[in-house]
């Protein structure tokens, strides 16, 4: 039991976390949202399970997956996280857009084993749903509007995570091909830790993180959010955090910058921007916004501390 509540009303919002889980209403979901956000992690737990249950009685899936999301992926307890994981699994294809968060999940060493496994098994089996649901639909190329086979939806949603017909797909391709090409011959400068980037304000900002003994992935193949495929400059998987560096004064990237911000405010991702004037003081920045995610550096040593 947290200390934030007294013991009746623990018990009170227990039994009736018990009570809607139990009930099959999906008119209960708003109540059992709230109880996910209660200091109680024994109550969010309950509040997790019973959205889960309510899964197979018609609940409302994208209210309940937004709301699941964020516990199954943050929350500090792992037994929280557990439950909430093992719901966010039975609203199956609803929850496809946080696959990649799924999967950085069940790759990170620092959480419990039992949380990567339920990151791993939720992340199979919206999979799962995902290809049931595709078996049974219509699809249409995004870009010309033809319907296509399932054959040509397959390969597309492999590449691209989106749907093509087979002449945009060979168009799409070599446009991102030409766009990566562009991209790497643009890496010629070599970080401390043998990572080549862009710019010598993302070389500072990738040798902080080496000193700081923080793992980082550097322009990390396409994330996609909300059906947009990104690539962020800077991926912190210990931390889920992402750090971008805007480092142009373009109009046209202004433009690029501001629609890459709303995607992240959107998809609801911890996001640290930096600017070329923040780098003669790159070390008080990066600290002061890591603290306002919970992680601190301390004076004595170079590790991420969480409270």
């Amino acid at each position: 039991m947290n200390s934030e509540m007294d013991i009746s009303q623990h018990h009170v919002l227990t039994q009736r976390a018990l009570e809607l889980g139990r009930s099959g209403d999906p008119a209960c979901v708003p109540e059992l949202i709230r109880l996910l956000g209660m200091p109680s992690a024994g109550i969010r737990r309950l509040a997790a399970s019973a959205l889960a249950k309510l899964a197979d009685f018609g609940a409302d899936a994208a209210l309940c997956v937004a709301a699941l999301a964020p516990v199954a992926l943050r929350d500090p307890h792992p037994q929280t996280r557990q439950y909430a994981l093992r719901a966010l699994k039975c609203y199956g294809a609803e929850a496809r857009d946080y696959l990649p968060d799924l999967d950085d999940l069940a790759a990170n060493g620092t959480v419990k084993d039992y949380v990567r496994k339920a990151a791993d098994s939720a992340a199979t089996g919206i999979r799962e749903a995902i290809r049931l649901q595709q078996e049974d639909a219509v699809h249409k190329c995004t870009r010309c509007g033809r319907e296509v086979s399932p054959e040509e939806h397959g390969r597309s949603q492999q590449a691209f995570q989106r749907t093509f017909c087979d002449a945009c797909f060979d168009e799409v391709f070599l446009e991102r091909r030409n766009f990566d090409t562009k991209v790497e011959l643009n890496k010629t400068i070599i970080a401390k830790a043998g990572a080549l980037v862009q710019s010598d304000g993302e070389r500072l900002i990738a040798d902080w993180f080496s000193m700081h003994g923080i793992a980082y992935r550097y322009d990390e193949r396409f994330r996609i959010l909300s059906g947009h495929a990104i690539r962020p400059d800077f991926y912190l998987p210990e931390l889920d955090v992402y750090v971008e560096y805007w480092g142009m004064d373009t109009a046209d990237y202004k433009i690029g910058m501001l629609k890459k911000q709303q995607l992240y405010q959107h998809e609801g991702k911890r996001l640290i921007s930096i600017h070329p004037a923040d780098k003669p003081r790159l070390d008080e920045v990066l600290r002061t916004k890591l603290s306002f995610f919970g992680y601190h550096i301390p004076a004595s040593r170079g590790r991420t501390t969480a409270p």
